[in-house]
């Protein structure tokens, strides 16, 4: 099975090297007769390992907001490629009549892709528009959050989502500044930056960045819904995999497996018992990470981490 699999990554990998590969299928437990969701298409490589196993009866619900996904459809019956967020799952799935699902893959890492073409905008090595949609039906980008929010909006947004260390400093000096420049590309952007970098410039700008097109994709909310969804999405004994690249989406993840909620739960009262009414089981008790094989033939995976629930 290795070896097949192995012929099936590359087709994606100069699009995107598909993350967790063997690790996620696997996680699936997949019925070869089965209907499954691959929430984040991409290059197509989680979902064409997913078609291997599947027979002429299986299905695969393949979800992309990003049209450039499009290229990488293979030319298989079995295939139904939707352009929307998985933020809207269920309402798609049942339009294109299937109610209930056997499992769901959702790799929530940006595409090598979008990181490889400058005018996407969500690269450092190229300039570009400061966009950052990976969805361009889509009206908000970064250059419109960049002079639009207000300071305290822009300090929550890169102490949140980019955990930037003097994200009070750097609010303001954008704040200051804007007026001056159209903030329009992403060499310019940098060049407003350069007075408050701090420390090692490529990861600082990194987490610029990396806040930003959290926020201009509105990807927490994203998630947050989509993971709402699941009961009521997956069959019972579905399973529901899902590969995270930052705390807090891993946070989200791991309570709303756990317990049906976002909020973290303090240590219970031993003497209090307390019913917890949940409708999916954690299969990985610890999350999945890559190997020092693939965190060596792909960095972009160091930071990457799976977890698994099954519908009871």
């Amino acid at each position: 099975m290795n070896d097949q699999n192995e012929k099936f990554q590359p087709t994606g990998s100069q699009y995107h090297t598909p993350v967790l590969y063997h690790e996620s299928l696997d996680a699936l437990n997949i019925k070869p007769n089965g209907v499954y969701v691959d929430c984040t298409f991409g290059g197509g490589g989680h979902s064409r390992g997913i078609l291997q196993r599947l027979n002429e009866d299986g299905r695969l619900i393949a979800f992309d907001q990003d049209a450039d996904a499009k290229q990488n459809i293979p030319d298989d019956k079995r295939v139904v490629f939707v352009q929307q967020n998985f933020r809207h799952i269920q309402r798609f799935l049942r339009l294109h009549k299937f109610t209930k699902v056997d499992g769901m893959l959702a790799d929530l890492g940006v595409s090598s892709h979008q990181f490889d073409k400058g005018e996407r905008g969500f690269s450092i090595r190229f300039d570009g528009p400061l966009d950052m949609r990976m969805d361009q039906r889509e009206q908000q980008t970064a250059s419109k959050i960049l002079l639009a929010y207000s300071e305290t909006q822009l300090h929550k947004l890169f102490e949140l989502y980019g955990e930037v260390t003097n994200s009070k400093t750097l609010a303001k000096h954008i704040v200051q500044q804007r007026k001056q420049t159209s903030l329009k590309t992403i060499n310019e952007f940098i060049s407003l930056l350069q007075p408050v970098i701090k420390g090692n410039p490529n990861k600082y700008l990194a987490q610029v960045f990396q806040a930003l097109r959290i926020e201009v994709n509105d990807e927490m909310g994203a998630l947050k819904e989509m993971l709402q969804q699941l009961p009521q999405v997956l069959q019972t004994g579905g399973r529901a995999a899902i590969i995270t690249f930052h705390s807090i989406e891993d946070r989200l993840v791991k309570n709303f497996f756990r317990q049906g909620t976002f909020e973290e739960v303090v240590d219970e009262n031993p003497f209090v018992q307390q019913e917890k009414i949940t409708e999916l089981k954690v299969i990985t008790k610890k999350p999945i990470v890559p190997t020092d094989v693939e965190m060596k033939k792909n960095p972009r995976s160091r930071s990457a981490k799976l977890r698994v629930a099954e519908k009871v």
